[in-house]
């Protein structure tokens, strides 16, 4: 029963409608545009609903509607709503987009909870949308098996919506792992992607997009970033993905423009009309915080790192590796400093204090970037590695502190999930090939993309000893190569009730397992 969830008003009711799915047909579903007419009666939710930043008794759902609408939240421990309660949520507006985010508190834990959205005219009020919605776990209290999925970077680099090659289908074999929770490690839109109509395919055949108004140019506008989030959520596989399973949403360099950096300006040469690149963050950032199910920090409006405990065995640590950075350089200084930021200060104690305070077994830190890969920009570097096989230098200074300091603290099963560099990997590092030694061994998961361009092999820096266990990229000599190729990857993380044990799996388009880690916890 959810006797404690509130968000203002709540009240019982006895309605029940069974869930709907969108009012949409096809593999993919029509862009919608909203009505302004006064005398419109109809109110719709054509993009679903998403859950997402599940934690304790948490979470936030949300909808959009094409209209003014008032949103409300349908709640229930029963698939039929035998016990729904209603929630009164807010007003979706234009200062919005017409998106609405309710952030609910109290649900039992351990549970399957049901839920639908409906939204109300306010135009015209009685006027209703037919309910959208899905269902999720709540975090266990006691050790219980636990399941979830990670990988990054959609509809990238000229690869979009195919109707004919059937849509985004590696979310079609994520839901089918019935996973807890997905972690997205960013590049969650190529809002400086454009997309064409047709890829002609090195075998003959031809690659066709669906194109709207925002993917026909690189973003400069709120409404083209925005554009870029409903694109994605044109696609039945991704819709129904992240209305059944709570999303822990990071973002990277592609929400905005590729590899920026915080008070960077952009060649005259750009595709951008601005050059700002702060004022792109800002309005890359307001539309990914209207449109993922995201909650900012209560200490700070746009601060999204956070951690997720997830009963006794794990705890996620979501970073941000691209709102606290200072700019794109060589990368080799020997002292830290401005130029050196990657996480910035606050959130390098804050996530020190948080992995010394937890008490999960297991501790995932999803990055959205790799920590021994190479990734350059240009003749400067993206990420951590700088290509110097030497001591820490440059930004590999805030991954030696931590580092460091988790071994020093005691803090032991640590494990890195990541994406961004188009293939999947599974890293080792060890202080005995390290040319910095004072940390304890650990793993690095790479996976990506989940529907995008496929890249790789990069190469690694040896400076904290990584060793490439496996990995699966291109052919040699081939890149960009589009996901009807197969090599769309994500990955799976699996912690055991009874040993603790935690496994990562490796994965394909398909489902199928690639690689597998089984890993004792410490102490055990």
């Amino acid at each position: 029963m959810l006797e404690n969830v509130t968000r203002r008003d709540v009240m019982r009711t006895a309605a029940a409608a069974a869930l709907a799915e969108p009012a949409v047909t096809g593999s993919v579903a029509a862009e919608r545009t909203v009505s302004e007419s006064a005398d419109s009666e109809m109110i719709s939710a054509p993009y679903g609903a998403q859950v997402g930043d599940v934690r304790e008794d948490r979470a936030l759902i949300w909808s959009r509607a094409d209209g003014p609408a008032r949103m409300y939240v349908h709640l229930s421990t029963d698939d039929d709503f035998s016990d729904a309660k209603l929630i009164r949520g807010p007003a979706a507006l234009a200062a919005t987009d017409y998106t609405a985010t309710v952030d609910l508190v109290g649900f039992p834990s351990g549970e399957e909870i049901h839920y639908r959205v409906v939204f109300e005219s306010l135009r015209n009020p009685g006027k209703r949308s037919a309910p959208v919605g899905g269902s999720f776990r709540t975090p266990p209290s006691e050790r219980r098996d636990v399941r979830f999925v990670w990988g990054g970077d959609v509809a990238g680099q000229g690869w979009g919506i195919n109707p004919e090659f059937g849509g985004m289908k590696t979310f079609e074999a994520m839901l089918a792992t019935d996973p807890d929770f997905f972690v997205h490690s960013g590049d969650a839109v190529y809002a400086d992607g454009p997309l064409p109509e047709c890829v002609e395919l090195d075998d003959g055949g031809v690659w066709r997009n669906v194109v709207t108004e925002a993917k026909s140019d690189v973003a400069d506008t709120p409404d083209e970033f925005r554009g870029n989030y409903r694109y994605n959520l044109l696609d039945d596989h991704y819709r129904r993905f992240v209305s059944e399973v709570p999303m822990i949403p990071q973002w990277d360099d592609h929400e905005v423009t590729n590899n920026w950096y915080p008070d960077e300006i952009l060649p005259a040469d750009d595709p951008h009309d601005v050059r700002s690149v702060n004022l792109l963050a800002a309005r890359g950032q307001r539309a990914f915080l209207e449109y993922m199910p995201i909650r900012p920090r209560e200490d700070a409006a746009d601060a999204v790192y956070e951690n997720f405990p997830y009963g006794p065995s794990l705890e996620v640590f979501r970073l941000d590796m691209r709102s606290y950075r200072g700019p794109n350089t060589e990368n080799t200084q020997t002292d830290p400093g401005p130029n050196t930021a990657l996480l910035g200060e606050e959130q390098l104690t804050w996530l020190k204090e948080s992995l010394a305070a937890s008490e999960a077994t297991w501790k995932v830190i999803a990055s959205d970037m790799p920590i021994g890969l190479v990734v350059p920009d240009g003749d400067r570097y993206e990420a951590v590695a700088n290509a110097d096989d030497g001591t820490p230098k440059g930004r590999e200074l805030e991954i030696k502190e931590l580092l460091s300091f988790m071994q020093s603290a005691g803090v032991r099963n640590v494990v890195w999930v990541t994406a961004d560099v188009h293939y999947t990997a599974a890293h080792h590092y060890h202080p005995d090939r390290a040319e910095f030694s004072e940390f304890d061994p650990f793993w690095e998961f790479v996976s990506g993309p989940l529907h995008a361009g496929t890249f790789g092999p990069n190469d690694l820096d040896d400076t904290f000893g990584p060793e490439v266990v496996f990995e699966r990229t291109p052919p040699e000599g081939e890149a960009n190569l589009p996901p009807s190729e197969g090599l769309q990857f994500f990955g799976q993380v699996d912690v055991d009730a009874d040993t603790e044990a935690l496994t990562v799996t490796l994965k394909d388009l398909h489902g199928d397992a690639l690689y597998t880690e089984d890993l004792a916890p410490a102490g055990r």
